[in-house]
């Protein structure tokens, strides 16, 4: 279930879009800015652990990038994450294979298995963790009707997955850049407003369960619980 936080966060989100997706067309809704964020009902989540909410690589809250959402086997288990680029940055520094890789379908709103997805590349769509956008379809008809209406290329998983290895380099830097800059104002949103612990976390994902569950910040949503979660994960500037 949704930790409080988060939950304040995603339904916020939300409600900004809820009264127009009563009543937009299907192409309206997809010319939303943000589109990528669903209701909590919506969101198909395939992980487990109190941590389940949250991306494994960056810690982001999976229902509010949900039309990205990627998810793969790892060691025994399924780890699910905010987007391809984070399923790949997880394999490549562990030095493993993709193992049974998962996509997100952007009509159903369901797990689809990726190899036989159909990948929207570099929309004007946002990408996530990357610059690039990359939206999966079941059917070949939807990226197409997609493509056309937005932009980018249709490919296959192996088409896009190369995309994807080739950008990573560029994109990790990026994003650790990113992190660090919102790290350094989760410091000081930590100093002014949390109260003081030692404790400090390898994962943005573990660190912000602990926030929540400790209540330690009070309460924080969205962008300002990210930061503080990534400050406590050590990636602040050095």
């Amino acid at each position: 279930m949704y930790t409080r936080r988060e939950a304040m966060g995603v339904v916020g989100k939300f409600v900004l879009v809820a009264g127009a997706m009563s009543v937009l067309p299907k192409t309206m809704l997809w010319a939303n800015q943000d589109f990528r964020v669903v209701s909590p009902k919506d969101a198909q989540i395939l992980q487990e652990g109190k941590a389940k909410m949250f991306c494994p690589v960056c810690g982001m809250t999976l229902p509010m990038y949900y039309k990205t959402n990627h998810a793969a086997d790892v060691k025994g288990k399924v780890h699910q994450y905010c987007s391809i680029h984070c399923m790949h940055e997880e394999a490549m520094l562990a030095g493993e294979a993709i193992q049974n890789p998962q996509v997100v379908d952007n009509d159903s709103l369901k797990f689809i298995a990726a190899t036989s997805a159909y990948y929207v590349v570099g929309s004007n769509k946002p990408g996530t963790m990357s610059t690039v956008s990359k939206y999966a379809f079941a059917k070949e008809a939807s990226a197409q009707n997609f493509a056309k209406e937005f932009g980018g290329e249709v490919m296959d998983y192996t088409q896009v997955s190369k995309v994807v290895s080739e950008g990573l380099s560029a994109d990790i830097q990026m994003i650790k850049k990113r992190q660090a800059k919102a790290a350094d104002m989760g410091k000081k949103i930590y100093e002014k407003v949390c109260k003081q612990t030692p404790q400090r976390f390898t994962s943005v994902a573990d660190a912000k369960v602990y926030l929540d569950e400790s209540g330690i910040c009070g309460k924080l949503k969205g962008k300002e619980f990210q930061q503080v979660g990534l400050f406590l994960a050590g990636k602040g500037s050095m």
